[in-house]
Formats: C-alpha cells, sequence, structure tokens
C-alpha cells in the first residue's frame, strides 16, 4: 500500500532497521576487506551477532506490517507502485535472508552482548560453509538493494516528491494549517 503518510510505528521501525542494517553492512564489509586487528575483528564481529539477533523479532514486525498493509488483489496500481513494491518486497526477501544465514553461519554459541546464549544452529562444517556463502552474497545483494532504494529516494526527493518527510516524524505540511483552522 502507498501511504500518503507512515505511522509513528513503521517511521520507528525504518530508521531502527535503516540504522542497525548499515551498520553491521559497513563495519562488516570494512573488516572483511580492510587488515583490522583480531581484537577489532572480533569486537565488530560480536557487536554484529548481539545487534542483529536483537534485531530480529522487529524485523519480522515490520516484515508484518509491509506485507499486511499490501493493497488487496485486483487492486489498480501504476507499473511505477509495482515497480516499487517488487523492489521493497526484494529488501524485506533479502534481509530475512541475510538474518537467517547470519545465524546458521555461527562457529560456536552466540552470545547477545554476552546477556543471552543460543545453542550453535548447525554443527556440520559444510552446511556452515554454505550458510556463509549464502550470507556473504545476500549482503552484497542487500547492499545494492539499498543503493537502488537511495537512488529512488534522491530521485523522488528531487522531483518534488517529499518522501524522507513521509518517512520521519515531522508533521504533514499541511497538518499545522488545518490546525490553526479549527
Amino acid at each position: 500500500m502507498m501511504h500518503s503518510n507512515y505511522s509513528k510505528r513503521r517511521v520507528l521501525l525504518h530508521w531502527l532497521s535503516a540504522v542497525i542494517i548499515l551498520w553491521t553492512l559497513v563495519s562488516g564489509f570494512y573488516v572483511a576487506f580492510n587488515p583490522v586487528s583480531a581484537s577489532t575483528e572480533h569486537w565488530i564481529g560480536s557487536l554484529n551477532v548481539s545487534l542483529t539477533t536483537l534485531f530480529i523479532p522487529f524485523f519480522v514486525w515490520r516484515a508484518w506490517l509491509f506485507f499486511c498493509e499490501l493493497e488487496p488483489r485486483g487492486a489498480a496500481l501504476s507499473l511505477n507502485k509495482k515497480l516499487a513494491l517488487v523492489v521493497h518486497a526484494l529488501i524485506y526477501l533479502t534481509i530475512g535472508v541475510v538474518l537467517v544465514t547470519g545465524v546458521l553461519m555461527m562457529k560456536s554459541t552466540i552470545s547477545v552482548f554476552g546477556l543471552v546464549r543460543f545453542p550453535q544452529p548447525l554443527a556440520d562444517p559444510a552446511l556452515i560453509e554454505l550458510a556463509n556463502t549464502l550470507h556473504s552474497l545476500s549482503c552484497v545483494v542487500l547492499s545494492m538493494l539499498i543503493a537502488l532504494h537511495l537512488c529512488a529516494v534522491l530521485w523522488h526527493e528531487f522531483s518534488g516528491r517529499r518522501v524522507v518527510r513521509r518517512m520521519s516524524f515531522a508533521k504533514p505540511a499541511g497538518a499545522m494549517s488545518r490546525r490553526a483552522q479549527r
């Protein structure tokens, strides 16, 4: 569903997702492709595992809200709206793959900030390596989808469609003047 404005809950979930996903992608790729100390690699890895483990229920909630609020079948959507829905659905699907493979690729107990521990889900090294490969590939795909998403945001903004304002906690442009008229 294309909303003129999003609920505060969806805005909060969007920005929570953006911060966690951007941090984990950037820091993860940085550690993967740059020489860093073992302590830095361990610290970033532990932080990212903890953050994304805590993020999983919020992502499930966000995905549920997205898919539950889609236009009903048979609703006439323009080609642009259909394309936007497909890209957003691909983003959600890819995030889901990143999160699931991230859990499955763990080679030891999953520790959430040292407070809660979950057992390692897989024991077979071949399956762990497969999950690791799928995780890496899905992170690349997610990065490309995020770049596409950001390009679309810029295109909309420069075309006069204030999508950033819609995805913020700011009041809609006409809300203040309507309130003043009452």
